[in-house]
Order: C-alpha cells, then sequence, then structure tokens
C-alpha cells in the first residue's frame, strides 16, 4: 500500500493531504472534514482505513492552511472549499498512479457542503458523494445541480442535522438516499454507528466507483 505526505496548490497557497492507494485501487475518495477538524481526523481516518481495506484509494486533506483555518469567515466559505477540492481533483488527475481512478467525495459536516459544491460546479469524472452528519442544507443553489449519486448519512438523534438533510434531499434530482443511524448523535460514538458509517460509504463507493471503473475498461 502507497502511503504519502502530499501537497496540492490553488488560491496561491499549498494545502497539506495524505493520500493513500492500495494495490490494484479501484477508485480513490476525497476527504473533506468539517469546520474546526483537520486531515487527522480521526473519524475520517477510520472511515478511510475501511475504504483502503475494500481497495479505495483515499485523500485526506486540510482545505485551508493554518493561517486560514484562524478565520471564521474562511472556514464557512463552502464555495472556497469546493474550490479546493476541484484543486484536489485536477491534482489527481495528474498523478500517474490516480488518474484513470474514478473519484468520490466524502464530506463530513460543513465539508458535505463543499463536498456537493465540488461535484455541482465540476461534475466531470465525479461517480458518487458521502455525506457524514453533513450540512447540505449550506449547498443549498447547487443541489439541483449535483448528478453524482449522494448518500446522506445521519444519526438518527441528531435531530436539527436530520432535518436538514431531509429537506436537503428534496433538492437534489440525482440517484439519492437518506440513511439514519439508529440512536447515533452528530459525531457518531456510540458504540457502532461509525462502524456502520464507515461500511455503507464503503458500499456506496463500490457501488458507484467500480461500475464505471467496469463499463470504461
Amino acid at each position: 500500500m502507497l502511503r504519502q505526505e502530499v501537497s496540492i496548490a490553488g488560491d496561491g497557497v499549498q494545502v497539506a493531504g495524505e493520500l493513500t492507494l492500495p494495490e490494484r485501487a479501484v477508485g480513490v475518495v476525497v476527504f473533506a472534514h468539517g469546520s474546526g477538524s483537520s486531515r487527522f481526523s480521526p473519524r475520517n481516518q477510520y472511515v478511510a482505513s475501511v475504504l483502503q481495506q475494500a481497495g479505495l484509494g483515499t485523500l485526506l486533506m486540510d482545505l485551508l492552511t493554518e493561517m486560514e483555518a484562524a478565520d471564521r469567515q474562511k472556514v464557512f466559505d463552502i464555495i472556497l472549499l469546493g474550490q479546493r477540492l476541484r484543486y484536489a481533483k485536477t491534482w489527481l488527475g495528474e498523478q500517474a498512479e490516480t488518474r484513470e481512478l474514478p473519484l468520490g467525495y466524502f464530506g463530513a459536516s460543513t465539508g458535505a457542503a463543499a463536498a456537493l459544491v465540488a461535484a455541482a460546479q465540476d461534475p466531470q469524472g465525479v461517480r458518487a458523494v458521502v455525506s457524514r452528519g453533513g450540512r447540505p442544507d449550506l449547498a443549498e443553489d447547487f443541489l439541483p445541480l449535483v448528478s453524482a449519486p449522494t448518500l446522506l448519512l445521519v444519526g438518527e438523534r441528531d435531530e436539527v442535522v436530520l432535518e436538514l438533510n431531509q429537506k436537503a434531499a428534496q433538492l437534489l434530482r440525482c440517484p439519492h438516499e437518506i440513511v439514519i443511524i439508529p440512536n447515533a448523535t452528530h459525531l457518531f460514538p456510540e458504540p457502532g454507528a461509525l462502524e456502520q458509517v464507515a461500511q455503507l460509504a464503503r458500499d456506496w463507493f463500490l457501488k458507484y466507483l467500480t461500475s464505471t471503473l467496469e463499463q470504461t475498461r
């Protein structure tokens, strides 16, 4: 398994990332963390490990520099965050190891909104999106433009976010599904909750990334 620290340029800045590629990877998933988190988020690291075991590459990246992350306005600038994801997509398309791989986005909290914006603004090659406890409502104007199949994972006891996801789903025109994780709260700390999130995300990405890969061979 290839694991390397990478640097991705855009907007005149460099953001850090960690690219992990299993042998004979069948796709690659770019992770967008929520506000106040980073590429070292233990929850996203865990989900990434489950995807890697299934043959999916992962790119966990910081969407902002350390200086930018101290600016609350930038932390919630969904357009800027989505643009950083698009830079990552471009970067992956330039690397020999990843340029032929189908791509997906996995977003948590505000990162989910950024993933949906990126998928709407630059849909070419984006095969699937998964949101974990996400805020798709923050990308409201872009939701009808998303074409990639989208999975919304929400905790049953995360009541406000669940309602926001249900309303956002009504604006999606792509294939989509909401799965409510029983008894789970926003960060899925309950026993078995994050494991369920990881398994559902894995299955969604395998369904839509590998079927595309087979069709293009």
